[in-house]
């Protein structure tokens, strides 16, 4: 199974999130890293990815060969993370048949209602809870 981690800005959560992944799957899952700059990509390099790569192109081209999209809600907002996300990488995210297992942080003036305010590291136990229900659905 291919899991794409996409983050931006300084890559904290992407980071997180790629740590959480391969200590949960090891080498049973591919984690391929996508940050909309280099730092945020080479922190979750550093983190355990065995892909990594950014931009708006390796995003877009990316993003429609994998099984399962990580990140925060923001990856799917236009001009979000500071404006770092941009409408083609949103639009690509939002297209791609990957499952999405997104994260509710609320920093965007979006309000996802009927979620509660968990922690960063419960929202990451969240995600990570979520991909192992996708992979056992998977036969690998």
């Amino acid at each position: 199974m291919r899991v794409a981690v996409i983050d931006g800005q300084g890559g904290g959560i992407g980071k997180s999130i790629t740590e959480k992944i391969k200590r949960e799957f090891g080498e049973n899952i591919e984690i391929i890293a996508l940050g909309t700059n280099a730092l945020a990509a080479f922190r979750m390099l550093k983190a355990g990815a065995n892909e990594v790569a950014s931009g708006e192109n390796a995003i877009c081209v990316t993003v429609k060969d994998v099984d399962i999209i990580m990140g925060p809600i923001s990856i799917i907002v236009a001009n979000s993370m500071l404006g770092e996300l941009t409408p083609k990488m949103a639009q690509a995210i939002c297209e791609a048949r990957a499952q999405k297992v997104l994260m509710p942080l609320n920093k965007l003036g979006m309000h996802i209602v009927g979620l509660s305010n968990e922690p960063l590291p419960h929202l990451i136990d969240m995600m990570v809870t979520k991909v192992r229900e996708l992979y056992g659905k998977r036969s690998v």
